[in-house]
């Protein structure tokens, strides 16, 4: 013990970081050496559990309670050096909205984590932490206005983190507004935003939204986004309504899902800038009533998009025509349900315009994920040889488990007649991989 007392305090804090608050906090009986140390240990995860009992039901005990809050509060305010990471999980019934007041009042704290029911609703004390870089909440109890309270009073914030969210309003109209000068990353799962979503983010390099689609997008300010991954979750009722013909005669039910869809234009412009673009194949979908609103992505580098035989590519010829620079093009499964539009972009519909899309597509590399080996997806492979004019590598993975059509020594067979048949008009070098590992490569003359 004694040369573990003589190391500084900064290497001794960093061991303390290592064990749980509980077990660092119990180090102070060692020595008067030792007494102070957790005030200055960078990281603090608290969970209630370890010193409260539930097993005994201390919790319900409000002497214990109370020793408890005491103990977070002088945890959070001694020492002068930065928090750079504080978790607190409670897990006792009782009520958590004076829990630890003093958390929101810290002038050092640069990572805040609350989770697993924490109630942000009723807190009545002021907020404010001038220095908190990343706030995660994960299934906290929020309101509209404690939000916007929290977001304003929290100026050198970088990093936020949204998950599964449990709002107040939650059965009225609720409105959420999410406005942040110094925001860099921001990420969204479920947080049931059914109504108007606001985002003015200018200073936003990474986005990624998981969520049902919000009634409308009336701000989306991401001028500096550098990479997005956008995955809208929808029912079938409602991609069925989206695909069917318009009229006038559409039910209100009807038409508010449609309006839905289409309102998403505005959240895809507000994500003009974005250099790195990955896309679900729900969203896909949702993207074919926002067509005609398409922005173009005049930065976009690389498109990602994930599909299936239940999800159509009819936003797939816009997407590509409107991106004048795209360099990659990932593909996560060559199946869809077949459009009337998607011809444009695949060789599923038979006509003049077929491939018209891909004729002034840019692409240089394109990645095939999750290929099974069917005729159908062959097809697929030579119609993008066929248009893609700049188009230098492909590769093609195969899992090497999976249950293909083919088998692999097959696959790379039909390849292989296929390059034969491109290597005088085609530079485009093929790479077929299995597991991840190359397993073989046909090179253009």
């Amino acid at each position: 013990m004694d040369l573990l007392s003589n190391l500084p305090d900064e290497l001794l804090c960093d061991i303390l970081s290592l064990l749980t608050t509980k077990e660092a906090a119990l180090t102070s009986v060692l020595s008067k050496r030792w007494r102070n140390l957790i005030a200055f240990v960078p990281n603090l995860d608290i969970d209630d559990c370890e010193f409260l009992h539930p097993e005994v039901r201390k919790e319900e005990r409000d002497d214990i309670r109370q020793l408890f809050m005491d103990f977070v509060d002088r945890v959070v305010l001694q020492g002068n050096s930065p928090i750079k990471k504080f978790s607190l999980f409670c897990a006792s019934r009782g009520d958590n909205c004076h829990q630890c007041p003093k958390v929101f009042e810290n002038k050092k704290l640069v990572k805040l984590e609350l989770t697993h029911g924490f109630d942000i609703r009723c807190f009545d004390r002021s907020i404010f932490l001038p220095i908190l870089k990343t706030l995660v909440l994960g299934s906290v109890l929020l309101s509209v206005d404690k939000f916007e309270i929290l977001l304003h009073a929290l100026p050198a914030l970088e990093e936020l983190v949204l998950d599964s969210i449990h709002w107040k309003e939650l059965d009225v109209t609720v409105s959420v507004s999410l406005s942040s000068a110094s925001l860099k990353t921001l990420t969204i799962n479920f947080i049931d935003c059914f109504d108007t979503f606001s985002l003015d983010t200018p200073s936003l390099v990474y986005f990624s939204y998981t969520d049902f689609i919000a009634e409308d997008y009336s701000v989306a300010k991401m001028e500096n986004l550098f990479e997005a991954r956008i995955s809208l979750c929808v029912i079938e009722e409602d991609i069925s309504i989206a695909r069917a013909p318009y009229n006038d005669l559409l039910e209100d039910d009807e038409y508010n899902v449609v309006l839905r869809f289409a309102n998403v234009g505005k959240l895809m412009n507000g994500i003009r800038n974005v250099r790195y673009l990955v896309l679900s194949r729900d969203t896909l979908e949702v993207l074919s009533l926002c067509c005609e609103s398409m922005p173009v992505f005049k930065k976009l580098k690389s498109l990602s998009i994930k599909s299936e035989e239940s999800r159509g590519w009819q936003a797939m010829p816009v997407l590509l025509r409107n991106s004048p620079h795209l360099e990659t093009l990932v593909l996560e499964g060559l199946l869809h349900y077949v459009t009337d539009k998607c011809g444009d972009a695949c060789d599923c519909v038979s006509r003049e315009e077929k491939g018209l899309s891909l004729t002034s597509c840019p692409v240089k590399v394109l990645e095939i994920k999750g290929f099974r080996g069917t005729t159908k997806e062959m097809n697929m492979i030579k119609h993008f040889l066929d248009y893609l004019p700049c188009l230098k590598e492909m590769k093609i993975y195969m899992e090497e488990n999976d249950s293909t059509h083919l088998r692999v020594p097959e696959v790379s067979e039909v390849i292989a007649e296929m390059m034969e048949h491109y290597e005088k008009s085609s530079s485009c070098n093929v790479q077929l991989l299995v597991g991840g590992n190359l397993y073989k490569k046909w090179t253009a003359q």
